[in-house]
């Protein structure tokens, strides 16, 4: 199991987080409350308000799942970061990967 994580404006982020999951290519997504990224952009330090944004996910699709977040996003280098999970109760992993895997008919 993996997990991306992503920063996002607020605006749209519930509606991308369905779109993935609905694309199974996560099985689970949170949107967090709203924080602010204070960062360094063309020179320019920054501080936006934004989300966080984790998605279940797994190895087989992580790569899938984020070049989906890229084509997506509303910024020109988003942040995107794939995470290992390295424990867990197993029952949730397997429904992980279920959700993933599972075909709608």
């Amino acid at each position: 199991m993996k997990i991306v994580l992503f920063s996002h404006p607020s605006e749209g982020a519930g509606d991308l987080a369905r779109l993935l999951v609905s694309e199974r290519l996560a099985a689970c997504v949170q949107v967090s409350a709203p924080v602010t990224s204070t960062y360094r952009w063309e020179g320019e330090i920054r501080a936006d308000p934004e989300v966080q944004v984790w998605c279940k996910t797994d190895a087989a699709v992580a790569d899938a799942l984020m070049a989906r977040i890229l084509a997506l996003h509303p910024y020109q280098v988003p942040e995107i970061l794939l995470l290992p999970v390295e424990g867990g109760l197993e029952a949730y992993r397997e429904w992980v990967l279920g959700e993933l895997m599972q075909s709608d008919v």
